[in-house]
């Protein structure tokens, strides 16, 4: 699959819709820590992405216990039809992706720095799932090996769930 979904820095909505308007957005992610430094109250801001883009839009939950996760998930996704609950790749996340996937609410697997959370995340039901490459190559480790072995395990066992790479440093990783 070749769809662009891009983490805009700052998730600022006037790049969001530049991006937008040269026709290169797929979707896009954001996290709880980008729309906290927009201006405004962060749920609006969350409100006009979804708004703007058509394709798939992750909003991030905060919690890390499930019950607060699955809480936060079913408001989040209330912010439109496009919404995507980006999810932690912890024990509580997996069976909140688990769950949402039952209630039809797409997830997307974040924070994933090892090929077997990646499975995990898959098995569990994710849409999507985030490999953290400039993290990894921060410590030593080959994020994009990371990538290829996820890619080749999703494709031996025709996992559906797509991959979004995270933490990227630099123009070569995306040509990687």
């Amino acid at each position: 699959n070749h769809e662009i979904e891009l983490s805009v820095l700052k998730s600022n909505i006037e790049n969001i819709k530049k991006y937008n308007d040269m026709g290169i957005l797929d979707g896009v992610t954001t996290n709880p820590t980008l729309l906290s430094k927009e201006k405004g109250d962060p749920r609006d801001v969350m409100n006009e992405i979804v708004r703007t883009i058509r394709g798939p839009v992750s909003l991030e939950v905060i919690g890390t216990d499930y019950e607060v996760m699955m809480d936060e998930a079913h408001k989040l996704k209330k912010y439109g039809q496009n919404v995507v609950v980006k999810v932690p790749m912890i024990p509580a996340g997996l069976r909140a992706v688990r769950s949402l996937k039952e209630d039809g609410i797409p997830t997307h697997g974040t924070l994933v720095f090892f090929s077997n959370q990646a499975i995990l995340a898959a098995k569990a039901g994710a849409a999507y799932i985030s490999p953290f490459i400039g993290r990894l190559d921060d410590n030593g480790q080959d994020g994009i090996n990371i990538i290829r072995e996820i890619g080749q395990i999703f494709g031996n066992y025709k996992f559906e769930t797509e991959i979004l790479v995270a933490s990227i440093r630099h123009p070569l990783h995306v040509i990687e």
